[in-house]
């Protein structure tokens, strides 16, 4: 039997954001639906959310998120071996948003396939892309995050039209130092509870007809305390199994980026492993949830702000529709091997 091929180290070389110009704030959400800036900060914690134009999609965003990190890290386009995009509002059903962005970026070398886990994307996303480069089959592999949530939320909705925005994060691996890197990923998901939060229909389920445009089944329906009750759970659960695999004790973690949903849930987090807010990434307020973007977004502005240093232990966690979950713990390193 042949030996085992030893694993290269994985990690995030270079990351990336974009979110588009419009802000939609609180007080413009009070003049289209029955709701108030005070119910909506103390419920969730967000102020405002960034809105794509008519005419953006979501490759237009990935793009500016991809060309953001690719910059950052020296790359060219040709030089990338794969493109893994997480979203669940594509240009189309297809071609894959990460084959139009391949276009776009002009890197013709590159594998590109679309990953579809909700709000967990970006963490399904680095868990696939960095295997390709462990095992040595590819260098280089980028991975965004993007969301155009604003072309599948009902402003009717006053339950659901608070909570989301538009945006994109990019993140770049790549082989990093012996004992930098990923040091553990925990994924999981539990599809019996699909129904709590979707969009039921455009599918082969419910092909769009005029029926099922009027009875609104092409926007984000979500059962919201139970969503709440699971986020909260698998927050905490996932963290912890990311850190038990890693051997790495809570006291060590230097930085959280959790997926940015609800402020109370990030609470819920902070209180129980004993974080101080200044060790945890914060963006809600300002962009709502992003989904899947959430995360990369929110840790290329830690990366901006000088927040990260060489060694630093990064927990990145979140959860979504499927439903499912993801964490991933990083020692951060961003020197290529």
């Amino acid at each position: 039997m042949k030996p085992m091929k030893e694993l290269r180290p994985v990690g995030i070389l270079a990351t990336g954001s974009y979110t588009p110009e419009r802000v939609l704030t609180n007080f413009d959400l009070e003049k289209m639906v029955e709701t108030s800036d005070e119910w909506i900060v103390t419920r969730t914690g967000i102020r405002e959310r960034r809105i794509s134009a008519p005419d953006q999609a979501s490759s237009d965003l990935a793009y500016e998120a991809a060309k953001n990190a690719l910059a950052k890290a020296g790359i060219s386009p040709e030089e990338l071996d794969m493109i893994i995009v997480a979203t669940v509002t594509p240009d189309m059903m297809f071609p894959s948003t990460a084959c139009i962005l391949q276009e776009k970026l002009g890197a013709s070398r590159a594998a590109a396939l679309d990953v579809s886990a909700a709000c967990t994307g970006f963490l399904y996303g680095i868990a696939t892309g960095s295997q390709f480069i462990a095992n040595g089959l590819y260098r280089y592999v980028l991975v965004v995050g993007v969301e155009t949530l604003s072309k599948i939320t009902n402003y009717k909705d006053r339950n659901t039209c608070v909570l989301f925005g538009d945006g994109a994060g990019a993140a770049l691996l790549g082989p990093v130092g012996e004992g930098f890197g990923f040091q553990a990923f925990e994924l999981g998901a539990d599809g019996s509870g699909g129904p709590l939060l979707c969009m039921p229909a455009g599918g082969s389920r419910i092909p769009a007809s005029s029926e099922s445009v009027e009875k609104n089944l092409h926007y984000i329906s979500m059962t919201g305390s139970e969503v709440f009750k699971f986020a909260v759970r698998v927050m905490n659960s996932a963290t912890e199994a990311v850190l038990e695999k890693s051997g790495t004790p809570k006291e060590a973690i230097d930085l959280l980026v959790p997926h940015q949903a609800n402020k109370r849930i990030i609470d819920a987090a902070i209180q129980r492993f004993g974080l101080s807010e200044d060790k945890v990434a914060i963006n809600l307020d300002r962009y709502g949830n992003m989904s899947s973007a959430s995360i990369p977004v929110a840790l290329d502005e830690a990366v901006a702000e000088g927040r990260l240093k060489e060694g630093d232990n990064v927990v990145l966690v979140g959860f979504g529709g499927g439903l499912t979950w993801g964490a991933a713990l990083l020692k951060w390193s961003t020197t290529p091997a």
